[in-house]
């Protein structure tokens, strides 16, 4: 049984700490008073957030980052088992632990609210995780993202850890769950699952977790979700049941007033007025990469970020971008996320931009070491371009940006879209 006594651990070094789950780990040890360090490929926002708070970090994988004063080695799934830092590590016979490990060993300690699903988690844990703040609940969060653009991490003197579940390489089954929302299950991860049977059965694994008296809290009509269902012992919530249009939020779509009822009804479990919760979602002002209103340009074009990366969720972005601004003409810049993923959902991608007026792409975010190369933007591109779209191509950021700059006014609204860099033309443009 994995355990670990960290009242004991003084030092401790990430691997990858500029990942949104392990950063957030990162910064708790910090607060606690541990000596942090860590390592990352490329400078971001994260890494610059905790550099600010004194951590140092080495934008390089070197073996010589790796001392023997070192107690703890953490380090994400993302990362290759040849590791130069995590094989130096073993040699000194630092003890290594990945990030769901740790997130698993500290959720056994806490009353644990879990927020599962394929889409819409980060939202719906940045909500609940504002509406238990409000109430008082001193809850511990662990979020996907960063909450008022500047952390990813609330420390709380209370017994509830709300975090975000991440399935992929089913490193949520680290999590030992009192109360699970599961937003929606969908095919992603294809590098990992073999189908949405394989993704699924995962998820059933989760939930089998939750104690008799814990509870799972759904849209029971969703026919992904029957399976997980059938195999819980536990109480099931079906979060449908509340009025989505009663429920007014500043970005008003109809997925995040889905993922504001999941809130009501766990809300309403831990005992907070709902009127009360309605009071903390309509102040909820959404989280850093989620249709996030950046500013505007010198013509005036509105200027929005979102992290999706994923066909479904693309799609309902930009539905809820149509109904915002129904009048506006869309320019969408998107960057796919891994090959394998542009491959495994390339008819989902050619498909999903349907509310867009001009597509605008860039080279493929290769977030992992990738052999299979054979699909790429050129191949969306014209995949596109037979949904009688228009589409524009371009080999580097520096040279989207300096179109936009020309090609924008007043009637437009430009969004960046994906879950890599493209958020950097942001900058330029506002």
């Amino acid at each position: 049984m994995l355990n670990i006594n960290f009242e004991r651990i003084k030092r401790i070094h990430f691997i990858g700490i500029g990942g949104i789950g392990i950063s957030a780990i990162a910064r708790m040890m910090f607060l606690e008073g541990k000596e942090v360090s860590g390592s990352d490929l490329v400078e971001s926002i994260i890494t610059k957030e905790l550099k600010k708070l004194g951590i140092s970090i080495a934008f390089n994988e070197r073996a010589e980052n790796i001392s023997n004063d070192i107690d703890l080695v953490i380090y994400t799934i993302a990362i290759e088992p040849d590791n130069l830092e995590l094989l130096k590590a073993k040699e000194l016979n630092i003890r290594v632990l990945t990030y769901p490990e740790v997130l698993g060993l500290i959720s056994k300690e806490k009353y644990t609210i879990a927020i599962a699903g394929t889409h819409g988690k980060t939202t719906t844990t940045a909500m609940l995780a504002k509406v238990m703040v409000d109430a008082d609940l001193k809850p511990t969060v662990i979020v996907g993202s960063l909450l008022d653009g500047q952390t990813n991490f609330i420390t709380g003197e209370g017994k509830y850890l709300v975090v975000e579940a991440c399935e992929y390489r089913r490193s949520f089954l680290n999590l030992s769950p009192n109360i699970l929302i599961i937003t929606n299950i969908d095919l992603d991860h294809l590098d990992y699952y073999k189908d949405l049977e394989d993704i699924q059965d995962a998820f059933s694994e989760l939930a089998g977790k939750i104690p008799e008296d814990g509870y799972l809290i759904c849209d029971t009509n969703n026919k992904n979700l029957e399976p997980v269902i059938l195999k819980v012992s536990c109480k099931v919530i079906d979060y449908s049941t509340f009025n989505k249009e009663d429920i007014k939020l500043k970005v008003s779509t109809k997925y995040n007033r889905q993922n504001a009822c999941a809130v009501l009804s766990t809300s309403k479990i831990l005992g907070i007025i709902e009127n009360q919760t309605k009071k903390s979602l309509e102040k909820f002002s959404g989280v850093w990469r989620r249709f996030q209103f950046r500013g505007r340009t010198k013509h005036g074009a509105l200027v929005y970020d979102d992290y999706a990366h994923h066909p479904t969720e693309i799609s309902a972005m930009f539905e809820g971008a149509r109904e915002m601004f129904p009048d506006k003409r869309i320019i969408a810049i998107f960057q796919p996320h891994l090959f394998s993923r542009t491959r495994d959902f390339l008819k989902g991608f050619s498909e999903c931009f349907k509310k867009a007026d001009l597509i605008i792409l860039i080279p493929v975010y290769e977030a992992r070491k990738e052999l299979d190369h054979s699909v790429n933007s050129i191949t969306l591109k014209d995949e596109i371009e037979k949904q009688n779209k228009e589409v524009l191509y371009f080999e580097t950021i520096e040279e989207t940006i300096n179109y936009l700059k020309k090609e924008n006014n007043s009637k437009d609204l430009i969004i960046t879209v994906g879950a890599g860099n493209v958020y950097q033309i942001v900058d330029k443009l506002i």
